[in-house]
């Protein structure tokens, strides 16, 4: 599932991963009531309602200005809706507030991981531990789950601040530590190590719900789906308004229904069922709509996707994810048939593409598809190479461009098509036809330049041949495949001193077309495709003067087709003082 933007194709794992990283152990000083609105927005930043959260954190910054714990959770909320400078803004307001906080040095820390600047957030993190309590594991904590949580985790990195916030947290105070830990391990699939930090977790924390959810997303991604399930739904009867735990169910079944084929309807249908329930729990923002448009994708529900891209696109057009919209948009108006408006939307895409890294093979894919059915042939071909190359398994799509190119006609591009085609696809589906229409449009592109005495390349036929023996390694009973050999290999011979290259194909051809007739096998072999391969094998022993068996294969042919008139004059020639240089052309 990797057609997404590459930050938004990990959004769902990162907002799991994200979603704990702020500590229930927080220290928070003022008033009670101040200390209540903080739970608040951590406990609806938890649960992933990231317009609540925002909203109550805003407010907090405005009347708790020097608060720092303020600034910092409403910067975690920027950078898990992946508003990445609006959160680098908000924690350098925090370290201005309240220097003395490391939290916001940690949070530009983060901020510049997010932005590949490594350097810069080690830094940063330097800074958050140097003016922290030396027995505060909470900068340890969030120091490591920063490099656990990165788009690309450095795991060499997290563990030692893991280890120390473990160990300065000696009362196991926080469960906060042990699902960081959990999360360091199941990302890098140590399972069990995952699970035994989970369940300190809850331990210590029963009314965590965020340890059994990993437990449950744990189990899925080894495909353990009942288990998950059943972890899941164990969540959700604990609390049926928590909105991660219907995420995370929802994802399970989309994941059963993909690995299931069979399961597929119903799984794909309990899965959107959930997903909106967990849209319905979170804000319904232009965030979490999206999120919703990128599942529906997965669960192939097009028409659907459809309406919501093109409702998000109405709503917020100026939108920065605006982009991934456009993706969508053209992705489902290409499943639903609408090809001109998918052409449309794709062509907004790649005008709307500053990053060239953002984009992915589908999108070359969808481009060219789009393009094949507006009859813009040419371009599709750029463009589905371009999908294949990044990604051979768009390679079917390509295929029926080169198909499109043969029918019409359009040897030369059909045989570059499928150069690709068979480069990237050598032996998978469909790599029979693909290389029986590419060694077929080799022998109709030089024989037109044969007949139209351009003295076209030999290669052209080397390489049609090629990929005609291509297909009888792997299907040696398809007798059509000979005799289209056998006409490549005549078209390759010499005209002036012929070698008799196309003999051992013909007489393959005639055997297993023998083998047809006398036990009955269906469809049986056409009369006319026999004549020919008789009166070839005849014209070149007339050739050279064997009589005898020239004899023999244009008696054959007349005993299929009695009014044959290259075997009569064959015949007739066998008399004649010197002997006819075979026939070129069938």
């Amino acid at each position: 599932m990797d057609f997404i933007t590459t930050k938004n194709n990990r959004r769902t794992m990162k907002m799991t991963k994200k979603a704990i990283t702020l500590s229930l152990g927080l220290v928070v000083m003022g008033s009670a009531s101040f200390a209540q609105s903080l739970a608040d927005a951590k406990k609806a930043l938890d649960a992933e309602q990231y317009q609540k959260a925002a909203s109550m954190l805003k407010n907090l910054v405005n009347t708790q200005a020097s608060k720092g714990e303020n600034y910092y959770n409403l910067g975690e909320v920027y950078l898990r809706m992946d508003y990445v400078d609006s959160a680098r803004a908000v924690f350098t307001k925090g370290v201005t507030a309240d220097p003395k906080n490391s939290l916001n040095y940690i949070g530009l820390g983060e901020a510049d991981l997010a932005s590949n600047n490594a350097t810069s957030a080690k830094t940063n993190f330097a800074k958050a531990v140097e003016i922290s309590s030396k027995k505060d594991w909470i900068p340890q904590l969030y120091i490591g789950k920063a490099y656990t949580n990165a788009e690309k985790p450095d795991f060499e990195a997290a563990l030692p601040y893991l280890q120390k916030a473990e160990e300065l947290d000696a009362n196991d105070k926080d469960a906060e530590t042990f699902i960081a830990l959990g999360d360091y391990y199941a990302l890098q699939k140590k399972n069990s190590e995952a699970l035994q930090n989970y369940m300190r977790a809850g331990n210590i924390n029963e009314t965590i719900l965020r340890a059994p959810v990993q437990i449950g997303r744990m189990y899925k991604e080894s495909r353990a789906f009942t288990e998950s399930e059943q972890q899941l739904k164990e969540v959700i009867a604990k609390d049926p308004n928590y909105g991660p735990a219907y995420r995370e169910i929802a994802e399970l079944y989309m994941q059963w229904a993909l690995q299931m084929a069979t399961e597929f309807p119903a799984k794909s249908a309990q899965a959107i069922e959930n997903y909106k329930k967990y849209i319905d729990l979170t804000d319904n923002s232009y965030e979490s709509k999206l999120r919703y448009a990128q599942f529906l994708f997965y669960a192939k529900d097009f028409k659907t996707l459809e309406e919501v891209t093109s409702a998000l696109a109405a709503t917020n057009p100026n939108d920065p994810k605006a982009l991934v919209v456009s993706r969508l948009r053209g992705y489902s108006a290409f499943e639903n048939k609408n090809y001109p408006k998918s052409l449309e939307y794709m062509n907004d895409f790649f005008a709307k593409v500053k990053d060239q890294n953002r984009i992915v093979a589908s999108d070359y894919l969808y481009l060219g598809k789009a393009q094949s059915q507006n009859k813009l042939d040419s371009l599709a071909l750029i463009n589905l190479t371009k999908a294949v190359e990044m990604d051979s398994t768009s390679v079917e799509a390509l295929a029926d461009v080169a198909k499109s190119f043969y029918d019409a006609k359009n040897w030369t591009k059909a045989i570059a098509a499928y150069d690709v085609v068979n480069k990237y696809n050598p032996h998978g589906k469909g790599s029979l036809y693909n290389y029986f229409y590419q060694g077929l449009a080799s022998y109709f592109l030089y024989a037109q330049g044969y007949s139209a005495k351009t003295n076209p390349s030999k290669d052209i036929l080397v390489k049609g041949d090629a990929a005609l023996a291509n297909v009888l390694k792997d299907a040696p009973t398809t007798i059509d495949v000979h005799l289209w050999r056998a006409r490549i290999n005549n078209l390759m011979d010499s005209d002036t001193d012929p070698k008799g290259l196309k003999l051992p194909f013909y007489q393959q051809y005639l055997d297993s077309a023998e083998v047809r007739i006398a036990k009955s096998i269906q469809p049986a072999p056409p009369v006319k495709n026999m004549v020919e391969a008789y009166n070839q094998i005849a014209g070149f022993a007339a050739y050279k003067e064997d009589k005898a068996k020239a004899k023999l294969y244009w008696d054959k042919a007349l005993a299929l087709d009695p009014q044959n008139a290259t075997a009569l004059e064959g015949i007739k020639s066998l008399t004649a003082p010197a002997p006819k240089a075979p026939v070129k052309k069938k």
